[in-house]
């Protein structure tokens, strides 16, 4: 298939957004979200970036907080000739999309990241290592359609004998996903991440505050450019990053910063669920039982491996939790859309009736 934008294979366009490029009209702006602060988007086309706003049109017809342009977004935008604001009037469709739970009590999704093509989990090796939290987070980045990675940091302040027995946690968990280590300190392992960060492919940093993302990515950039303060006494940072962004390296490849996220909720993650816990859910179709839901069934294939040791407690235990987790908030989220769609009737009735 020939490519009619060679131009944005540099800022990750291929093939895949080609077939789908139909959605922007003659004349507009193909570009990639770079930020997004409030109504407000950063955009970037080969010429540079510059501001837009997302058309009321589009906003009219699309009122899902996952149906906004994210960073990482390709969007169609009709510039402006006086140099005002670009007006976004679509989005293509992703390729892969990083989504949460939304903080609060209001169950919705909380887009992290769209069009990514690999996700490095960063965790410290010192304070922050949790291979429960690792597994969240792995079971979205599946679920949303990117490859993962293990980034392990601050490598200097534990012994090779820890570190060890780190990895071999994560591989007990069942995690086949590259891990790779790391110390901003000494920069050892810094060579090895440069190494996969391949041109016009999108990686997207995610962690808790702290674990030396903005650090890192100040040496892949070469400077100073995300803002951090130091590290305290007990060698967790005092991470800065306030907002995603999208940045480009100098080897070609784009990088997502993102403000550190202890808490990273579940919501329909039933695919990732599965490929993630793929120990699990194989031995599931073992099970006596087609509808088993492996807690206390007799014949459970999965009850029998944990019982072996084939399978670990702590492995099993995150995989209900997690599960349970996701099946809830995802019914919360279905009732929560049914009483907007209630609403939405409701006002158009009220409407009609005042039309009369």
């Amino acid at each position: 298939m020939k490519i009619r934008y060679p131009d944005l294979a540099p800022l990750g366009w291929n093939e895949w957004f080609e077939e789908r490029a139909a959605e922007c009209r003659p004349g507009d702006t193909i570009a990639r979200v770079v930020a997004v602060d409030r109504d407000l988007l950063l955009v970037m086309d080969p010429a540079g970036t510059f501001r837009a706003k997302t058309a009321g049109s589009y906003l009219f017809r699309h009122h899902l907080v996952q149906e906004l342009p994210c960073v990482g977004d390709w969007v169609c935008v009709e510039k402006d000739p006086a140099g005002e604001l670009g007006r976004v009037r679509a989005v293509l469709e992703r390729k892969s999309a990083l989504r949460r739970r939304a903080a609060g009590d209001v169950v919705d999704y909380q887009m992290i990241a769209a069009n990514v093509d690999c996700v490095i989990i960063v965790q410290s090796c010192h304070f922050d290592f949790n291979v429960n939290r690792l597994e969240r987070y792995l079971v979205m980045v599946k679920d949303g359609g990117a490859e993962p990675w293990i980034l392990l940091t601050k490598t200097d302040l534990v012994g090779p004998e820890v570190l060890a027995s780190q990895v071999a946690q994560i591989r007990a968990a069942g995690v086949t996903a590259p891990v790779l280590t790391l110390s901003n300190v000494t920069g050892r392992g810094m060579a090895d991440l440069k190494q996969i960060l391949a041109p016009a492919q999108t990686y997207c940093f995610v962690g808790s505050s702290g674990v030396g993302k903005s650090t890192m990515i100040n040496h892949l950039l070469g400077r100073e450019l995300l803002e951090t303060r130091g590290v305290s006494g007990t060698g967790e940072g005092r991470h800065t990053t306030v907002r995603r962004e999208l940045l480009l390296l100098e080897g070609g490849a784009l990088v997502i910063d993102n403000p550190g996220m202890r808490e990273f909720g579940l919501l329909g993650a039933e695919s990732g669920m599965e490929e993630n816990f793929s120990d699990i859910t194989g031995l599931g179709t073992g099970c006596r039982y087609g509808n088993c839901t492996h807690t206390a069934e007799p014949g459970c294939a999965v009850l029998e491996a944990v019982n072996s040791g084939a399978i670990s407690r702590a492995h099993y235990d995150n995989y209900i939790k997690l599960r349970q987790e996701s099946a809830f908030y995802q019914m919360s989220y279905v009732e929560k859309r049914k009483k907007d769609r209630n609403f939405g009737k409701y006002v158009k009735s009220v409407k009609k009736q005042l039309k009369k």
